[in-house]
């Protein structure tokens, strides 16, 4: 286990996580590397018997401590903005093993993929498709795309989360696909490479992923009777961690699944796992400042909303757990910080031991933590640590007041 209790104390991997806190101070997220290389190699095993690319989803973590590791792995990725593909370069990521996801490319982002020569574009409308085969076409290239389609299945995951539905923003109904298709092959800066389904996020069942896989294929096959003959098929990510009581399936269970429905297709199976990666790889520290008893008894922590929205965004619940045990009675605490909004919250109703500069691990950090992280009450981001054994790497800086306004200029006249 990468991250779990030696004598009581809390450690990442080799590291006790208290004098971690002590050297890099808090609030500190912390990641497992061991972790996230399981967690991609038990994607890339589990597809083993066919052509596959596993392209992690940037934005569910994009450290670039975490992409080099994952590029040095040899693993794609799946970006949704220009920002995002400068940090897969900046890491050492392959741009051809790339595909570039996302409703709202601008013509700047289209043009610098062009430029870097990604595997392709995950088209999400018509009117994406019409802008790319322009830009492709002033500049005398060809841009190879894939039709992201909506199946119209429920992920029975959060609303928030959801991506597959006809009233989410995301792709091309599936009804209108064969048209578009047949348009997007006609277009002289296009060349048709793929067919890309993506149904939501933190999935704990297989079967609304089944079903849009069917869904997918019978297009696939409609398709090539049109003479459109598609080379990958993107099935997404998605797959859920555990923060509670989830059993979300595994990457094996996930081939198992959908084995019996690709038998006889030759087509290059891309995937799109994020949080599966390094949700659970990474922990966010922090200490308490200040206990607060009352009608609901509060424990005020130097991490905010600013450091993890999750739990004000979504209402997600994500376990917390004390460093090292405390000599108080536990009691029943609303996990807090300093942010003026009700809604900095981190935790409610937990039942911990706590005293006054005690240590707490919120677990399940390692996805859409820093990544969605503010300056919100100009608080300063906090820094983020990569242990490797016995070893602990910083990986990111905590901000210095000074980069609160950085960028900024004074008027230069009264």
């Amino acid at each position: 286990m990468s991250i779990g209790r030696h004598n009581d104390r809390l450690h990442v991997e080799q590291c006790p996580v208290d004098a971690l806190a002590e050297r890099y101070g808090t609030p500190l997220y912390v990641y497992s590397r061991a972790h996230i290389e399981a967690a991609w190699r038990a994607y890339d095993d589990a597809f083993a018997d066919r052509d596959h690319l596993v392209c992690y989803a940037v934005k569910a973590n994009g450290s670039l401590a975490i992409l080099q590791l994952l590029a040095r792995l040899g693993s794609g990725f799946d970006i949704v903005s220009g920002g995002e593909l400068e940090r897969v370069l900046q890491a050492g990521g392959d741009p051809r093993r790339t595909v570039f996801s996302g409703v709202g490319k601008t013509v700047a982002e289209i043009e610098r993929a062009l430029e870097v020569g990604i595997l392709a574009f995950n088209v999400e409308s018509e009117a994406e498709l019409e802008r790319i085969d322009a830009v492709a076409t002033r500049h005398g290239v060809t841009a190879p795309v894939s039709i992201r389609v909506n199946p119209d299945v429920d992920a029975r995951t959060h609303p928030y989360i959801s991506t597959g539905l006809r009233e989410n923003k995301f792709g091309i109904d599936i009804h209108d696909a064969e048209a578009v298709y047949a348009r997007a092959a006609a277009m002289p800066g296009l060349r048709v490479t793929g067919l890309d389904f993506h149904i939501g996020s933190q999935l704990t069942e297989l079967e609304p992923l089944a079903d849009a896989l069917s869904r997918s294929l019978g297009l696939l096959d409609r398709l090539a009777a049109q003479g459109v003959q598609i080379e990958h098929l993107d099935i997404g990510g998605g797959l859920g961690i555990r923060y509670q009581d989830e059993t979300p399936p595994t990457p094996a269970a996930l081939a198992d699944a959908i084995r019996p429905l690709l038998a006889g297709r030759s087509q290059r199976l891309l995937m799109e796992p994020g949080r599966a990666l390094v949700g659970e790889a990474g922990l966010l520290v922090t200490r308490v400042e200040y206990l607060k008893p009352g009608h609901r008894d509060f424990a005020i922590v130097d991490a905010a909303m600013t450091d993890l929205l999750r739990p004000a965004l979504y209402d997600a619940w994500q376990r917390i757990e004390t460093v090292t045990p405390g000599n108080a009675e536990p009691r029943r605490y609303d996990i807090v910080g300093p942010v003026c909004e009700t809604a900095d919250v981190l935790g409610r109703d937990r039942a911990l031991a706590l005293e006054p500069d005690a240590l707490l691990a919120v677990h399940g950090a390692g996805a859409y933590g820093f990544v969605m992280a503010s300056q919100y009450n100009a608080r300063p981001r906090p820094a983020e640590v990569l242990v490797d054994g016995d070893q602990a790497h910083l990986i990111r800086e905590r901000e210095a007041l000074a980069d609160l306004w950085r960028g900024e200029h004074l008027l230069d006249r009264p």
